[in-house]
């Protein structure tokens, strides 16, 4: 009778794990992410424009009362003084917060160490939409403004134009740097 013999073949148990989750894998830092070069260098020129679009408005002579940048025309309209004050807020809003995560940004580089925890990046993702949301918004109404007064009513001679002007082309510079600072969190957060 042709009967095939059994045979037994050695088999390795498979490692053992704590609680059976298989590690996870980190995600590789991506340059402009928060705790890198890139990340910091972002900060470093939402800090530098920010803090630009401010100097230039607290340098007008009347930038307090801003009587000067208001017209007839804008009477009941909008107030064009609420507008100027609105893009300082948002300019210094911008700016403490890009100060504040450089600092961490470079404390992390010092101490090599990477910021990629969810309660982290989710603060900073929230943060930078906030702040980069405002500084856009700030910066659309005082350009609308400054082209109103500029090219509609031709009103800059009696007014700083040239310095609203460059004010806003700060923020929005600012913004541009803000932007990719929030994309890159919130992608970073979305993947997790």
């Amino acid at each position: 009778m042709n009967v095939s013999h059994a045979s037994v073949h050695p088999v390795e148990d498979p490692p053992i794990t704590d609680g059976g989750n298989p590690p996870r894998v980190r995600m590789k830092d991506i340059q402009g992410m928060p705790g890198t070069p890139g990340g910091l260098t972002l900060r470093l020129c939402q800090l530098i424009f920010a803090v630009a679009a401010l100097c230039v408005m607290a340098t007008t002579s009347d930038f307090p009362s801003v009587t000067a940048f208001w017209t007839g025309v804008l009477h009941g309209i909008c107030n064009v003084m609420y507008i100027l004050r609105f893009l300082v807020a948002a300019t210094g809003l911008q700016s403490m917060w890009s100060l504040l995560l450089a600092i961490v940004d470079i404390y992390a580089l010092l101490v090599m160490r990477t910021l990629q925890n969810n309660r982290i990046v989710g603060l900073f993702t929230v943060g930078d939409g906030i702040t980069s949301t405002l500084t856009f918004a700030a910066a659309c109404a005082s350009a609308g403004i400054t082209v109103l007064i500029d090219n509609d009513i031709q009103a800059c001679s009696q007014n700083h134009c040239l310095q609203f002007e460059t004010a806003t082309a700060m923020a929005f510079i600012s913004w541009f740097a803000a932007l990719p600072s929030f994309l890159l969190n919130f992608w970073s957060l979305a993947s997790r």
